[in-house]
């Protein structure tokens, strides 16, 4: 069940696979869909989307006589489901959306970037008192959380439940068939939203450490974001303006080669439920620098990348392990290589076929 906007490429997908699958859908009144345009009335559209969808799978379920039901979207542990009120296995995510900034990172923001993550902070602190995601979580057969940060902020009488598995996938065709080809300028790559938590500014302080050892190190940036101003004159303020190249956001497939041109991929951010760009690198052969937080830190070992660790560490200690790290990735040929290759083992670990028998045999497992 979806809804209706999504009708197009799901049935093109359809006939494309041959696949049998029945899908219903559903939309709210087009007076209640524009408040998803406001301030904030995105969550109350959803609730009441929520509860619409829920009649429907009743209604569906008195004819069919499902045998479980599993709710994907949003993939928020904030935002609640009624499919458990149907009286048959109900499997919740995978979820995201409990990771947090560590402290020590925020003197290093704008005071409303502050202000922000306090505010977020405090409704995952709310989450106990939410009698809607309760309901949620004790009629849960199953809770799915993409780390184990969310896992940790569901409410303890359910966290037996939980299991923690990633909320994305990558396809077997987009995985590089060997390892990444010699590259022969230290070009790094960051691919994503220019926002504060994406931990950007980190890396582009650290890049002031790289080129006294590799004084031809380069960042190429794509993504477009409101923070891009701010990005902006701290790489005027280290030092390292003429390091960075930046540019405009491009659809997945003009981009891919990107990563084939790279010799590592730069993604520490500081509270990332998922991470879907650190995997397609992964399977185009790309060794990963990010931070041990948040999906990043779930989906890269030492096998395929770097992972700084946080912890209690200052953020000026980080700084310095993030250009230690992409020191070595631009110095040392042969640990790039077996890190390349890892990363093409590790993206065929992760396949959506692989995160779909694992989550389902996990379901299953529960009895």
């Amino acid at each position: 069940m979806t809804r209706s906007n999504n009708r197009a490429g799901i049935e093109s997908a359809l006939r494309a696979q041959n696949l049998d699958l029945n899908v219903a859908y559903y939309d709210l009144p087009g007076w209640a869909r524009a408040w998803k345009h406001l301030p904030g009335g995105i969550y109350f559209y959803y609730l009441l989307w929520q509860v619409g969808v829920y009649r429907l799978a009743k209604r569906l379920h008195s004819a069919e006589k499902f045998d479980c039901v599993h709710h994907v979207t949003f993939a928020s542990f904030r935002q609640p489901s009624f499919m458990g009120k149907l009286g048959i296995p109900f499997l919740f995510g995978p979820v995201g959306g409990g990771e947090t900034m560590p402290a020590q990172f925020r003197s290093g923001i704008s005071w409303p970037a502050r202000v922000a993550e306090a505010v977020r902070d405090l409704g995952n602190s709310l989450l106990v008192c939410d009698p809607f995601m309760r309901f949620t979580f004790s009629s849960a057969h199953t809770i799915a959380c993409t780390t184990g940060e969310t896992l940790a902020r569901i409410p303890r009488p359910f966290r037996l439940k939980c299991i923690v598995q990633p909320t994305i996938g990558i396809n077997q065709w987009e995985i590089a068939s060997a390892g990444q080809a010699p590259i022969l300028r230290p070009h790094f790559l960051f691919i994503g939203r220019l926002l504060y938590w994406k931990g950007l500014h980190l890396v582009l302080r650290a890049l002031a450490g790289v080129r006294q050892s590799v004084p031809h190190v380069q960042l190429k940036i794509i993504g477009d974001g409101s923070d891009r101003a701010w990005l902006s004159s701290i790489a005027q303020k280290a030092g390292v303006a003429d390091l960075v190249e930046w540019i405009q956001a491009k659809p997945q497939d003009e981009i891919r080669h990107e990563y084939r041109n790279s010799l590592a991929f730069v993604f520490p951010s500081l509270h990332d439920s998922g991470g879907m760009v650190v995997l397609e690198a992964l399977a185009a052969g790309l060794p990963v620098l990010c931070l041990d937080l948040g999906g990043p830190g779930t989906i890269v070992t030492p096998a395929c990348g770097i992972l700084v660790k946080s912890g209690e560490a200052s953020e000026a200690s980080v700084i310095e392990s993030l250009a230690k790290a992409m020191t070595l990735l631009a110095t040392d040929a042969s640990y790039r290589a077996r890190l390349s290759a890892g990363a093409v083992a590790r993206a065929q670990d992760m396949t959506w076929d692989a995160a779909a028998q694992a989550l389902y045999s996990s379901f299953a497992a529960r009895g």
